[in-house]
């Protein structure tokens, strides 16, 4: 119990924080204030979920951050996923995975045209 009400501390401060951040702070993250709270509310595994995926697909992370509003349009779908389950299971299989088993996948298609570059 304590852990959850820690967690709902530590998350009204971060909503605080991002309350706190001016129009030009937003500019520089390239993010409106909308898409950093909706952040907040996505599993902190995301960066790492989006950049595995590409990973199967053979794109790096350099690669995958190139477009920034492209990066956080991978994270915001990845972020509102309703497959996760799908997605851990091909992600724990590593480099056994093959793009083809991604059928769940809500960013298969921008992988998709990225591997294709």
């Amino acid at each position: 119990m304590f852990n959850r009400i820690r967690a709902l501390i530590d998350r009204l401060h971060e909503v605080q924080e991002v309350n706190a951040l001016s129009d030009r702070d937003l500019d520089d993250l390239g993010m409106s204030r909308e898409q950093v709270l909706g952040f907040l509310k996505m599993p902190r595994d995301i960066s790492e979920r989006v950049t595995a995926m590409g990973r199967i697909f053979g794109i790096s992370e350099v690669e995958l951050k190139r477009d920034h509003a492209q990066w956080v349009d991978l994270l915001t779908t990845c972020g509102h996923c309703a497959d996760r389950a799908a997605c851990a299971h091909l992600l724990a299989k590593g480099a056994g995975a093959q793009p083809s088993e991604a059928h769940f996948c809500g960013n298969r298609a921008v992988f998709g045209t990225l591997a294709a570059e």
